[in-house]
């Protein structure tokens, strides 16, 4: 996120997580993020989530038991918290993780081949974990957070007036309404067919931007989103021949379940998005950036 949450004073963080200097880092989507230090002088890398604010007991537990599963792994590429999740009041959760030195990357196409099949190998590892380390993650529901107010967007009616953003959103849904309506109706189709007993533990965003090159190898980051799923959930990202992945596991790649990830991957951002305006919302730089996110994706994404 671009600035920091302005309801959750840092003296609250240092006092959390035993630190004692805190620099936001504007970088990533999603979550906030701070380097920190303690009284040692260590170096610290602090994330915040906000939960759910309609089930945020809920919402924490299972950003717990994804943390919890990443570092049950205990594979040299895992950055894992170095303590359990907090929780930081009602509305946020923080997590401390190791400081990584090394090269960071950004979410789009792959910056090389070798770079793919780094992440490759790590899903491999990643998807053979054994049960007792699955068990800790939660199960993948195939349900889409905030769909009801994507769907009640498509149906029209008045918009409230909670902020720049909430009128036009509305517009934007509305005179797309026919191919987002299409794209959900697919979704669907797709999840009444999938075989759910395909399930492995997945990270739920390899892509570039949540690895890391560090001087003793490749990193895979941020892993608030692990759950299990089929392994399609992670593999829809590689893109290219899967052959690979396959001769790896012994596990066939279907193409259904690509197509159902890659769909889901489009709507859940569409939900997020358009529910973040059509909540109190003042058009802040986060706002800005989701109004572009929200446009590109109706405009452009829809397939």
């Amino acid at each position: 996120m671009l600035t920091p949450p302005a309801d959750l004073p840092e003296g609250v963080l240092r006092g959390a997580f035993a630190l004692t200097g805190l620099e936001y880092a504007p970088v990533g989507w999603g979550s906030h993020h701070w380097t920190a230090t303690d009284a040692e002088g260590a170096r610290w890398f602090l994330t915040v989530d906000e939960l759910d604010a309609e089930q945020p007991d809920a919402s924490f537990h299972r950003l717990r038991r994804a943390l919890d599963a990443a570092a049950a792994l205990r594979l040299p590429f895992v950055v894992a918290p170095v303590r359990p999740v907090q929780r930081l009041g009602e509305k946020y959760a923080g997590t401390l993780y190791p400081y990584i030195w090394g090269e960071s990357f950004s979410w789009g196409d792959w910056p090389a081949a070798s770079h793919r099949a780094a992440v490759l190998d790590m899903l491999v590892a990643v998807h053979a974990a054994p049960p007792a380390v699955c068990r800790r993650a939660a199960t993948d529901d195939f349900v889409i957070p905030y769909r009801d107010g994507l769907e009640a967007a498509l149906t029209g009616g008045d918009v409230a007036d909670t902020g720049p953003y909430a009128a036009p959103a509305a517009r934007l849904i509305a005179t797309h309404a026919a191919p987002i309506r299409a794209e959900l109706d697919r979704y669907d189709e797709l999840v009444a067919s999938a075989d759910r007993s395909r399930s492995v533990l997945t990270h739920g965003e390899p892509h570039p931007g949540n690895t890391m090159r560090a001087a003793d190898g490749w990193k895979l980051i941020d892993w608030e989103t692990a759950l299990l799923a089929p392994p399609e959930r992670d593999l829809w990202l590689l893109g290219g021949d899967l052959t690979g992945y396959t001769a790896a596991t012994g596990t066939r790649v279907e193409p259904a379940m690509l197509e159902l990830y890659r769909r889901r991957w489009l709507i859940n951002d569409l939900c997020v998005d358009l529910r973040r305006f059509r909540r109190p919302h003042s058009g802040n730089p986060e706002d800005e950036e989701s109004w572009q996110l929200l446009r590109a994706n109706v405009e452009r994404g829809l397939r």
